[in-house]
């Protein structure tokens, strides 16, 4: 573990990763080659017990680089994962990277850029790169995210989705005001959660223009153990904070309905034949959600039975 070199950095790329080992190396060379100068930047690995290789990846390109970084370890969830990161960052703002992004060389710059020029937002998110060619759950998957990308709102604060962690700066003063991730959440939508607060305390949530990639998953099985972990997460935010999940919406016939919406714009932007399965694909992700959504329902209300 290298020795932090400031108490104060422009940014901290956080890091949160597990069993990536295929594409952590890709992830380290984009963010080891951004143009903000490194003495600006640290990196803040938050590895979660992989069972793989992931954590020798990572560790080998960082010890090669003259970055500042260090490396923290937890088996507990997403959530505590990024609350790590709030509680242990030196930067003044945080870049979120998962194991399976690239950054452009620009990016992180651009992103801090657009914050300094807008103080009243508390997080902006990217835009997803179009990535097609790795299979039909993959293609279809990240047809959603590239037609978000290109047709979608810049502000997000009144009615646009809420921004992920993917890509997105958040800073970190605001952050802290309203207690970081809750580190109590089972499954993933940590980042819905924590977006919804934000805006509540008065922050603005906004969309950038700069772009990422990001490797969505390869086959149906994975996207089907995707969705049903957002599910679970979608649990807890639904009966945390009601306002911030419409359940219906995430039905499977409002899945339907989506799939159609997202066609037109996606075969304009595509010109692929397969976008005509969007409405299917969304059915499939909405029965996952639903599925995770009532598995931890079950699981919750056992829980207070026996309590």
């Amino acid at each position: 573990m290298k020795r932090v070199l400031s108490e104060k950095f422009l940014a901290t790329v956080g890091v949160c990763v597990k069993d990536a080992e295929e594409t952590a190396g890709t992830m380290m060379k984009s963010i080891l080659a951004q143009d903000l100068p490194q003495e600006q930047m640290e990196v803040l690995v938050v590895e979660g017990n992989s069972r793989d290789q992931t954590s020798s990846v990572i560790e080998k390109y960082l010890q090669e680089s003259p970055v500042a970084y260090r490396v923290l370890r937890e088996n507990s969830g997403l959530g505590m994962a990024r609350q790590l990161v709030i509680l242990n960052a030196f930067g003044r703002y945080i870049i979120w990277v998962d194991g399976d992004m690239v950054l452009p060389r620009h990016y992180i710059r651009k992103q801090i850029e657009f914050m300094e020029q807008h103080p009243e937002v508390g997080i902006a998110g990217g835009k997803y790169k179009a990535h097609f060619g790795y299979g039909a759950a993959a293609d279809l998957e990240n047809m959603k995210y590239y037609v978000c990308s290109v047709f979608g709102e810049k502000s997000a604060s009144k009615f646009g989705a809420l921004p992920g962690t993917e890509g997105s700066i958040y800073r970190v003063d605001a952050i802290r005001a309203i207690g970081g991730f809750d580190t109590m959440m089972d499954g993933a939508a940590e980042d819905t959660e924590i977006a919804f607060r934000t805006r509540a305390s008065g922050w603005e949530l906004a969309v950038t223009d700069e772009s990422f990639m990001e490797v969505t998953r390869p086959t149906w099985s994975s996207l089907w153990k995707q969705y049903v972990w957002y599910g679970r997460g979608g649990h807890f935010v639904f009966h945390k904070n009601p306002e911030a999940i419409s359940f219906w919406k995430m039905t499977p016939p409002a899945g339907f309905i989506a799939g159609v919406v997202y066609c037109p714009g996606a075969f304009l932007l595509t010109h692929k034949k397969i976008v005509f399965l969007l409405p299917f694909h969304y059915v499939f992700k909405r029965i996952a959600w639903t599925f995770g959504f009532m598995r931890a329902h079950i699981d919750n209300y056992g829980h207070s039975r026996k309590n």
